[in-house]
């Protein structure tokens, strides 16, 4: 019998009481922090609002409406129903709401957290375009209550998770950092001995054809335009074997991706490199190192678009196919250890991740206690 099965049959073998946030926290709303008063009162305080990235940080001030330890939530737009906690001076923003327990001998804060990971998002009204989850629907969501003793070792328990998740995210984020630097380094060949050619010269650019959802018919084959993903299937293809291709209109026009499937290509164009000279995914390497600048290309008034004509011209590196694939082969191994779900360090924190939603789904999952 696990520690958690024998504190459950010791404090409450028959269930638990389901209790709703109004009678377990104070609730309340943040306030409208504006993008001025960030910049003029900076500080070390944090501010939080209705992102996810950062943990919801948008930027730090001088001052603090908080200090302690508190559950935030977002209320408005994409992330609503994201659930935080917090432990320190910091601030929130209007679209975040507040809560803070009302009684410590009942409930632990940190406990509440992890209940409310599991079930906040399921309450968020997603009509109107805008989703929301207000403080008068929140307050009306109820949370299990084991004793104070099985919510200290449910923490501990998910406390040890986390904290190993956020170690494996971290070495994970040192590795692409090194990735990084030595893929600018392999593909930094200004001022080296190479030869420059245009892409026209060792390779051919094809256009994509045009297609729109009712054109659509339910096929095996990708359809792909300006997105990292496909849009769709297509019973037919127009592209086979190797391709670097390129998003050719709106906000993610001039993109690069590789593909090495039969594919259907819309709103892009793929190049085709003559592989005598210039290795296919080389040549993907070496433009997705300046996303940045490609991204920069794009024209147009109305909706933004990069030209076809203008990568014919477009001049690249071309050393030795010995060289080529030399550099192929070491930023596929470096891709494969920060990107691939399948194997590395991705491939454990995606474990890690389904092997706490496991445990966390079966240790908050609680008998509801029944009153005679």
């Amino acid at each position: 019998m696990s520690k958690i099965e024998e504190l459950i049959a010791e404090f409450c073998p028959e269930g638990v009481e389901f209790t709703k946030l109004e009678d377990l926290f104070k609730i309340s709303r943040g306030r409208v922090i504006s993008k001025d008063a960030l910049n003029l009162n900076k500080g070390n305080y944090p501010v939080y609002s209705s992102q996810t990235a950062r943990d919801g940080m948008i930027g730090s001030i001088d001052t603090y409406d908080y200090d302690g330890e508190y559950l935030t939530w977002t209320t408005d737009g994409a992330n609503a129903g994201t659930i935080f906690y917090r432990n320190g001076k910091f601030s929130i923003t209007n679209v975040c709401g507040l809560l803070k327990v009302k009684n410590y001998d009942i409930l632990n804060p940190k406990f509440a957290y992890y209940a409310l990971a599991v079930c906040m998002k399921s309450f968020v009204n997603y009509g109107m375009g805008n989703p929301k989850l207000m403080s008068n629907v929140a307050q009306k969501i109820s949370i299990p209550i084991p004793p104070i003793p099985i919510q200290e070792e449910i923490v501990h328990i998910l406390d040890k998770f986390t904290a190993l998740e956020a170690e494996l995210e971290a070495e994970l984020e040192a590795r692409k950092r090194q990735y990084e630097y030595y893929r600018n380094q392999l593909l930094a060949f200004d001022g080296k001995d190479v030869e420059w050619r245009k892409i026209e010269d060792v390779g051919e650019i094809r256009r994509g054809v045009a297609f729109t959802k009712k054109q659509a018919i339910e096929g095996k084959y990708p359809v792909v335009a300006n997105a990292s993903s496909p849009i769709s299937y297509h019973n037919e293809s127009n592209r086979t074997g190797e391709c670097v291709v390129i998003a050719r209109s709106g906000a993610n026009a001039g993109l690069v991706t590789y593909w090495n499937e039969e594919l259907f290509l819309t709103d892009a164009f793929s190049i085709h490199p003559d592989k005598v000279h210039l290795n296919t995914k080389f040549l993907y390497y070496f433009l997705k190192n300046l996303q940045r600048e490609l991204h920069l290309m794009k024209k147009g008034s109305g909706v933004p678009h990069v030209r076809a004509s203008d990568f014919e011209i477009y001049s690249v590196p071309v050393p030795s196919l010995k060289e080529q694939n030399r550099i192929v082969k070491i930023l596929n191994q470096f891709d494969a250890l920060v990107n691939d779900i399948s194997v590395g360090l991705p491939a454990e924190i995606k474990a890690r991740k389904e092997q706490y939603e496991y445990y966390r789904g079966k240790l908050l999952a609680f008998q509801p206690l029944v009153h005679s």
